[in-house]
């Protein structure tokens, strides 16, 4: 393993907001956090006080720039990266509505919903996604810090840790991640390892 000292990555999926409790695909409408989404950030903060990290990054978007103000990260740097999925004609949809229109439609092996809807381009590809958050994994690792931490989407952070773990990224549909939850990567010896999934703060 070539980077030393083995990075940890810490993973915080935002907190909550009016879509992510509807289950609304929400990507690239830049919702605010709710009273509750609030809350969660700042038991987020509690949870990440005491461990020092040498890289801080975060989507762009509002709610997950909210969540790591929230947990007292105000410094942060964007990273277009981490932005969630881009479901094109998905965006504000449930799976359910969704569904209605593409039968059988998972995010995981379909990638974003293709059919037509007036304003919404394509969204992306499985292999799309995969390529940008493989970046985000290179940068971490390349890094040499001992603690890295990401504020990001449900989505891309689960296609982020398959892409952690080597796994194809519907793999991810075996790992939920609800909202305000912390995760952390790591290695188990050389093997990269999933530390700790889905823990609320």
């Amino acid at each position: 393993m070539d980077n030393t000292p083995a990075t940890q990555l810490w993973l915080i999926r935002h907190g909550a907001t009016e879509w992510s409790k509807s289950g609304q695909h929400t990507s690239v409408t830049d919702l605010p956090l709710l009273p509750e989404g609030e809350q969660d950030a700042r038991k987020v903060g509690e949870r990440l006080r005491g461990t020092e990290f040498g890289l801080v990054l975060t989507s762009p978007r509002r709610r997950a720039r909210d969540t790591a103000a929230g947990a007292g990260f105000i410094e942060v740097e964007e990273e277009p990266d981490l932005v969630e999925w881009a479901y094109g004609p998905g965006e504000g949809l449930t799976s359910d509505e969704i569904r209605e229109k593409v039968p059988g439609w998972r995010i995981w092996t379909h990638g974003a919903p293709q059919f037509e809807r007036d304003d919404f381009p394509p969204g992306e590809t499985i292999e799309e996604v995969s390529t940008r958050l493989q970046r985000v994994v290179d940068r971490v690792r390349a890094s040499g810090v001992e603690h890295a931490l990401l504020f990001a989407h449900g989505h891309s952070l689960r296609a982020l840790a398959m892409t952690w773990l080597g796994f194809d990224v519907a793999m991810a549909k075996h790992f939920p991640l609800q909202t305000g939850t912390l995760s952390v990567l790591g290695y188990e010896k050389d093997n990269p390892a999933i530390v700790r999934w889905n823990a609320e703060s």
